[in-house]
């Protein structure tokens, strides 16, 4: 991975096909996807239950590009590794999922991967500030975590100027992680942030028969997002 601010879009394979993750990985990385957004949820940290290595691992062979796995589950350290050996290339834990974020964060950089760190929405931009050295992505919630399809909590968006700001030129990407569509994606794009993960967004109306939608969704998101920046 190599590290620039333009605006990359991340669908989120929570909204695909279940039964048929590997086309689907290639459809919309071949309609313009930036990375692959992989939710794994634990029933525990958050209210459902998704996926795990082995299916991540099931999937690799399939993806291209980056392989952005989102871990909401806690604990989270007894599986970072497995995470990592299954090819995920960003490995993000919530700094809510446990006591010793910074010892997760080494744990994930220790195993290959890049780190990323998760906010929920009722934790602030101050969490991550101890933390900005030790991050390759910081993944701001503009839904509570568990499900996809919820609506977009304006309020995180001076979250992600706070960020920016914290960030300064370092070299850290801001991700945003629910909600996004063409009318909310340039709102966060002016705010710093560059990577846009969207799941129903992207997904709605295609398939992997009909996957020419799903470059038209990535588009209009991209587009929305970039005439911000302009």
């Amino acid at each position: 991975m190599t590290f620039d601010r333009r605006i990359k879009i991340a669908p989120s394979i929570l909204s695909a096909d279940f039964a048929n993750f590997g086309q689907e990985c290639r459809a919309i990385e071949e309609q313009g996807a930036d990375w692959v957004h992989v939710d794994v949820m634990d029933g525990h940290f958050v209210p459902n239950l998704t996926f795990g290595p082995a299916m991540c691992k099931a999937i690799r062979p399939h993806i291209r590009g980056v392989m952005d796995v989102h871990l909401m589950i806690a604990p989270v350290d007894p599986y970072i590794q497995a995470f990592a050996e299954a090819g995920s290339d960003i490995i993000t834990a919530h700094v809510e999922a446990g006591p010793h974020v910074h010892r997760t964060l080494q744990a994930i950089r220790g195993a290959g991967a890049k780190a990323g760190l998760a906010l929920n929405p009722g934790t602030s931009a101050e969490a991550a500030r101890p933390l900005l050295d030790d991050v390759d992505l910081i993944c701001v919630m503009t839904v509570n975590p568990g499900f996809g399809g919820q609506k977009f909590i304006h309020s995180q968006i001076e979250k992600v100027r706070e960020l920016r700001a914290m960030i300064g030129d370092r070299p850290v990407h801001i991700e945003i992680d629910g909600g996004v569509d063409p009318v909310t994606a340039p709102l966060v794009a002016a705010a710093g942030a560059d990577v846009l993960v969207a799941g129903s967004a992207v997904f709605r109306g295609g398939s992997v028969s009909n996957s020419a939608h799903y470059g038209e969704n990535i588009r209009a998101i991209r587009e929305a997002a970039e005439a911000a920046l302009r």
